[in-house]
């Protein structure tokens, strides 16, 4: 009997730690990072000490709670850069930044500004702006894309982008794609042959009205 109970301590641990790094995806996903600590631990039904006994500060828990994130980002890179035509990788990975950013406010709000002590999302951010770098230069030689085109433009896209965490949380993704695609559109040297590509569906997005008072 004595001998069971390290392993079911074992067992409760490791099924706290993985109940909280649900949790953290699911509260900073639709809050930002701004949520507080104790929301993660009452969504994971957990005690605060509990949860920073696993996560001692809030930098360490986003910086494992967005490890999936973190490995997507690179795979974006990587496809991007290995596709043999510069202008595709390119408009491949505007697309797939936007829908990563568009699933999850907090990796977002990581990637884009949050939290410097989490090394990890520096570094992911960085190989992003070299990868967008080298994919621009090669891109813009073969005359697909403006000649004009910064790095700086891919962080004033996400930026704008941001805002569609706004929007209802089931018309985010598709908010993002019809976004990424005007943006593909306006960074395009020229236009294509013929008609122009169908957008993607419209969210139906409607501005909210404060209320009349009579």
């Amino acid at each position: 009997m004595t001998g069971r109970l390290p392993h079911t301590a074992r067992s409760d641990a490791r099924d706290n730690r993985a109940r909280i790094l649900a949790a953290a995806r699911a509260v900073f996903g639709e809050e930002g990072l701004g949520a507080p600590m104790r929301e993660v631990a009452r969504h994971a039904d957990v005690g605060p000490a509990t949860l920073y006994r696993h996560f001692p500060t809030k930098q360490v828990l986003i910086a494992e709670a967005f490890a999936e994130q973190r490995r997507a980002c690179r795979a974006i890179v990587h496809d991007a850069l290995a596709d043999p035509d510069p202008w595709d990788g390119f408009r491949s990975l505007v697309e797939r930044i936007c829908e990563l950013h568009a699933l999850s406010r907090g990796f977002a709000d990581a990637f884009m500004t949050a939290f410097p002590e989490v090394m990890d999302f520096a570094v992911d951010r960085e190989r992003t702006l070299r990868a967008v770098a080298e994919l621009a230069r090669r891109a813009q030689e073969t005359g697909r894309l403006r000649s004009g085109f910064v790095v700086d433009d891919l962080v004033l896209m996400l930026m704008a982008h941001r805002g569609i965490q706004d929007a209802p949380h089931d018309a985010r993704l598709q908010a993002s794609r019809r976004f990424a695609a005007y943006v593909i559109e306006a960074f395009q040297a020229v236009p294509e042959t013929g008609a122009p590509a169908p957008l993607p569906p419209a969210p139906g997005l409607r501005l909210a009205h404060p209320p009349v008072t009579p």
